[in-house]
């Protein structure tokens, strides 16, 4: 039975190291791929319009789930933030979870965050971070549904949206835990750099302008 438990152990813990990423320029790459999918999704128009309104872009392109008994998820992301028409970022950052109950097995999934307010902003930007009470996370609206949850009265601070098999699908993320990835930004800047100095400069450089043109035509639906 130990032996069991130990082999349980090792296989939650080692999906961080089974998710992570190469360097920076990878999951932007990913990030790009998934944007440029959600836009020919049959709810682009809903997600592009929860986009145009909110603070900044949460992008997970490939969190881990997997579980036996124990069940783990990691994933590795970035933030973008928006303002009066103009993207600043990235900042990078880490997202993980644990659970127990019966569960077996292993699913991939990419995750788009629209964070509608600033609360929802500050949770991307410190050290672990659990997202739930004050920061509420919802799943992102879509459909009929769209209206009644932007209506302005009953705002989370996050919505999400999940791509599985081409599909864009609620997924609850209550619980979660966020991390500003210190050694990603450094790769990315070159230096040492918080999550709030990164978000303050503009998204200008060249690797990552194919992503903020993918976003900006994503947005053009949202008309």
């Amino acid at each position: 039975m130990k032996k069991i438990l130990a082999l349980i152990l090792v296989f939650v813990l080692s999906v961080p190291a089974m998710a992570a990423y190469q360097s920076p320029e990878a999951i932007i790459s990913d990030a790009l791929s998934m944007i440029r999918e959600a836009g020919s999704s049959g709810d682009a128009r809903d997600i592009a319009k929860t986009i145009k309104t909110s603070h900044a872009i949460a992008l997970v392109p490939s969190m881990l789930k997997a579980g036996f008994v124990f069940g783990g998820e990691y994933g590795e992301g970035l933030i973008l933030r928006q303002e009066n028409g103009k993207w600043y970022g990235p900042s990078f950052y880490n997202i993980s979870g644990g659970s127990f109950g019966f569960q077996l097995g292993m699913e991939q999934v990419s995750l788009l965050l629209a964070i509608i307010n600033e609360k929802g902003v500050d949770a991307f930007l410190h050290s672990r971070t659990k997202l739930g009470g004050n920061i509420g996370i919802a799943v992102g609206p879509t459909g009929r549904q769209f209206e009644a949850a932007t209506d302005g009265r009953a705002r989370a601070s996050i919505y999400s949206y999940s791509l599985t098999k081409g599909l864009f699908a609620g997924l609850s993320l209550e619980g979660g835990v966020v991390s500003v990835s210190v050694k990603r930004n450094k790769q990315y800047w070159g230096d040492k750099i918080t999550g709030i100095d990164a978000l303050s400069k503009p998204a200008t450089d060249k690797r990552v302008q194919p992503l903020i043109q993918a976003l900006n035509e994503l947005l053009k639906k949202a008309k």
